[in-house]
């Protein structure tokens, strides 16, 4: 691999965010999921949940929606939500869902430079209310439109930059999130990727 590749793998892993992911709750359209993982990767997520309860277990993601960037992330696939959530315990101190509740907090009071882990549920129905009793609160995106509703790949792009602006301003971005052994685990993940790119 070449230096100038090294460097930018290097480049990419010293931003990756340890403390913040995104969970997938019965999301049937594959493309969505693959729009979820392209943005995840663009803000520097490392980690995504896919819980399928109600649906079987995704065989593949929608490539063209994703640009690949399933490749450079780390997804958890899990049937049972209990050990969705006992995983998720181990890494984030905040679950929020993402739910239209009277409770629900604004997407712009949350902080997002603690440890927090994001659920957004599947285009009919959104999160169950199974999801949204083990979670710690709920959160809307405001809007003044009629429908009062967004794609949920729209959804996760819109949370995901605000998040984005919050940890950029606190300068989490320029320190190293990942701790050594990840980062080092990743880093020869991806350089075997590139291998694989360039057919070698």
């Amino acid at each position: 691999m070449t230096p100038e590749r090294t460097e930018r793998l290097t480049s990419v892993l010293n931003k990756r965010q340890g403390d913040i992911t995104i969970v997938l709750e019965n999301v049937f359209d594959p493309h969505n999921i693959s729009a979820v993982m392209r943005t995840a990767d663009a803000v520097g997520i490392q980690d995504i949940y896919i819980l399928n309860t109600k649906i079987p277990s995704h065989k593949k993601w929608g490539a063209r929606s994703s640009s690949s960037a399933v490749k450079w992330l780390t997804v958890h696939q899990f049937e049972n939500a209990d050990e969705c959530f006992v995983a998720l315990r181990k890494s984030y101190s905040t679950i929020l869902t993402t739910h239209l509740s009277s409770d629900a907090v604004s997407l712009h009071s949350i902080d997002f430079t603690q440890p927090i882990a994001l659920v957004f549920g599947n285009e009919k129905t959104g999160v169950s209310e199974e999801i949204r009793a083990m979670a710690d609160g709920n959160f809307i995106i405001p809007q003044v439109g009629i429908i009062q509703s967004l794609n949920i790949s729209v959804a996760c792009a819109v949370t995901l930059y605000e998040a984005f602006r919050q940890k950029s301003n606190a300068g989490q971005y320029n320190q190293q999130s990942l701790d050594a052994v990840r980062y080092d685990e990743l880093f020869k993940e991806w350089e075997r990727n590139r291998r694989e790119e360039d057919g070698q």
